[in-house]
């Protein structure tokens, strides 16, 4: 009533009310500890907590350079978020970065993993940070560090997104830069695992067009579609590792991500040099083949998405093939000769180094 004293309930303000919880940030943190710390290599110091992550260069290098890479997941996170496949998204940060970086030779030291997400969901981050873990103990790196923000109203409650950053560290005189690639010298592929992190918006739009769900299957073995598109991307940098220690002559080496053979394989080639491939040296997975049908995908389209089968390129020297497919064999790695190098104009361009595909 007017002129009467109102009484007005006033809410008490938090971190926790505006959607932060800081304690189940502390609880988080403690849950990953032992999975970060099993990654920790002897050249680490200190523990997880500081402000910054140290340690020292390995012992015994001369004239080291590191090597630095960053990248994410992509619209994969959508399909992983929808399928509860935290794990593997982990997985594939790690890939996504170390992959890139052992291209030129180097050696992953290190790894560094942003997590920004609108409400702390401690069980799926921490199968997150697991799954992190897991590929830097496979590729021998250390998961030195790392920041998960809350961001409430920013990202909608239990939506995350990732970021990774690596640095690797290559003597120089060992570093492979593809200076040494010369006409004749043969390329080898070394099979993908599938779809490994992107063209996942295509994807998404392929899977809304078929209304596709957990129960949706594909090709002649009758496999679960959702679970061949969230298998993670596979790391290489074992196999490059082994190949190195066998003191097999690599020339040049090139990862197959976004973009495809087109835009990847060029880059690892020096000026004056092409690739030829020839794509029916492999057979083209069946998942490749679902999506191009449902999706009435162009060829040229599939080609510059995907990786169609192929996820890490070896260019050796025509003698050191057989050695280059005993390694890879003996790493379960289906690999094959596909292609070979040639000599091209100094002037072509990106898209002029890279022939024989159908497109």
């Amino acid at each position: 009533m007017a002129g009467e004293d109102q009484e007005r309930a006033v809410e008490t303000m938090d971190y926790k009310t505006a959607g932060v919880d800081i304690q189940a940030g502390r609880a988080f943190v403690d849950r990953i500890r032992s999975s970060v710390e099993s990654t920790h290599r002897p050249e680490v110091i200190g523990g997880l907590g500081g402000f910054g992550g140290l340690m020292r260069l390995p012992a015994g290098l001369n004239k080291p350079l590191l090597v630095a890479g960053t990248d994410g997941v992509g619209t994969k996170l959508e399909l992983a978020q929808e399928y509860q496949a935290h794990y593997g998204v982990g997985l594939d940060l790690v890939a996504m970065c170390i992959n890139d970086v052992i291209t030129s030779a180097a050696e992953p030291l290190f790894f560094l993993d942003y997590i920004a997400t609108g409400a702390l969901s401690p069980e799926a981050m921490a199968q997150v940070v697991e799954g992190i873990a897991a590929g830097c103990r496979l590729s021998g790196c250390a998961l030195l560090g790392g920041e998960t923000a809350e961001m409430p109203g920013f990202y909608d409650p239990g939506r995350y997104d990732l970021a990774g950053f690596c640095v690797a560290v290559v003597e120089e005189a060992e570093l492979i830069d593809g200076s040494k690639i010369k006409p004749g010298d043969q390329i080898i592929g070394v099979a993908s695992s599938g779809i490994h992190s992107n063209g996942f918006s295509l994807v998404r739009k392929v899977l809304s067009l078929a209304e596709a769900n957990e129960n949706t299957r594909f090709g002649s073995d009758n496999k679960p579609l959702i679970e061949a598109l969230l298998t993670p991307t596979i790391l290489y940098g074992q196999l490059v590792k082994k190949l190195l220690e066998a003191r097999i002559p690599l020339h040049g080496m090139a990862h197959i991500t976004g973009g495809g053979l087109p835009e990847n394989l060029p880059r690892c080639l020096p000026s004056g040099l092409l690739a030829v491939v020839d794509p029916k040296s492999w057979i083209r997975p069946e998942l490749f083949s679902w999506l191009q049908d449902v999706g009435q995908i162009p060829e040229h389209d599939l080609w510059h998405t995907f990786n169609l089968g192929v996820g890490f390129c070896l260019v050796v020297a025509e003698e050191s093939v057989n050695d280059v497919l005993q390694v890879c064999s003996d790493q379960a790695l289906q690999a094959w000769p596909m292609g070979q190098v040639e000599a091209s104009p100094a002037s072509a361009s990106t898209g002029d180094r890279l022939k024989g595909l159908p497109i």
